[in-house]
């Protein structure tokens, strides 16, 4: 048996690599056109390189996302904010070679939207839904204009009764 050049070695990695890339483009598409469902129920397990970076997938906190190799990946609070991310939500992150990072939101939890009332204590703001509270992004708070005693609309996970963090929708 011959020897492999590793031009031949580069070039099927590269491949591979690619086409990796093609097939989660095409489940990031297949969601946006008919829904979550059951198109994308967990982030990978692995870390992805390919020519243009590192690829991975991890799941959103309410505040960062947590990557397959157990490390935080800080998750811009503007951006949580305005997508408004739900704890649980699987995501995306591209580090590209320049040192870049770029997230995208690839697998939404079920969400149910519910009214409450914005509390602050401990430097740290929440809302107030039939006695539990639920932490919200200071990101939040400054884009809605909110204070203390604010009536809230909020994005928590529909089937996850230990969430602690909400997305905020609206100032009601």
């Amino acid at each position: 048996m011959s020897e492999i050049p590793e031009k031949q070695i580069k070039r099927l990695r590269s491949l591979l690599s690619e086409a990796e890339m093609n097939l989660s483009a095409a489940k990031e598409l297949l969601v946006s056109v008919i829904g979550d469902g059951d198109a994308i129920t967990a982030p990978r397990d692995t870390i992805v390189s390919n020519p243009d970076g590192k690829v991975i997938e991890g799941i959103f906190d309410g505040q960062i996302m947590i990557g397959p190799d157990g490390k935080n990946y800080p998750v811009p609070a503007n951006y949580a904010s305005k997508s408004k991310l739900v704890e649980g939500d699987i995501m995306k992150l591209t580090i590209t070679n320049e040192g870049k990072f770029l997230y995208k939101q690839i697998g939404p939890v079920e969400r149910k939207s519910v009214i409450g009332t914005l509390t602050h204590h401990d430097d740290k703001y929440f809302v107030e839904i039939a006695g539990k509270e639920y932490q919200i992004l200071y990101a939040s708070v400054t884009y809605f204009h909110l204070h203390e005693g604010s009536q809230v609309s909020v994005t928590i996970p529909a089937n996850n009764d230990d969430a602690t963090w909400a997305a905020v929708e609206a100032a009601l």
